[in-house]
């Protein structure tokens, strides 16, 4: 099985790019990989474009299209999802729409408290309108995600690590009952 995980961030530093990056490696397996796809490349979205993107368009949409599932790592932006992920999904959604029918898993983290519950909700409306099943009643907020990942990109708070030992395999089966 095969998931992209799409970082909803341009930052070098995004506390999310870190949390994308901990869930390649503590749940990437012999039977499961997990791609990291950034969004700092990708031009805004144009309709006159859309049926001649640049070749890093091409490559995203093929990499999400590839992939048997998508795991959404999204911040927070004024209590919505940021306008680099909004550019990214408008890309998605246009011309072959690869994402209708792809399952989807969202998650986020913050130094705050409430790890991106704004921009999950809204980024769910989204994922419904694209026509992509979102995985329901496992959500992953992180809050407080400053002081759960260390420098080596490893989730140090047990509970966040026994949450995401039960979604991780929710995930995998939601994935294998939309195929």
């Amino acid at each position: 099985m095969h998931y992209v995980a799409i970082v909803g961030s341009n930052s070098k530093t995004s506390l999310n790019r870190r949390l994308a990056a901990a869930i390649a490696k503590r749940y990437g397996t012999d039977d499961v990989t997990i791609d990291v796809l950034t969004l700092n490349d990708l031009p805004m979205y144009n309709v006159d474009d859309e049926l001649t993107p640049a070749q890093v368009v091409i490559d995203f949409k093929q990499a999400v299209k590839a992939a048997d599932g998508v795991i959404w790592v999204t911040p927070e932006y004024n209590h919505s999802i940021p306008g680099v992920l909004k550019n990214a999904i408008d890309w998605l959604s246009r011309v072959d729409k690869v994402m209708i029918g792809k399952p989807s898993m969202i998650m986020g983290t913050t130094p705050g408290f409430l790890g991106t519950i704004h921009a999950q909700l809204h980024l769910r409306d989204i994922l419904f309108a694209m026509q992509s099943p979102v995985l329901m009643g496992n959500d992953v907020m992180v809050g407080g995600g400053h002081a759960k990942l260390d420098a080596d990109n490893n989730i140090t708070d047990a509970g966040t690590n026994d949450w995401l030992d039960t979604v991780m395999p929710n995930f995998k089966a939601f994935v294998a009952a939309h195929q």
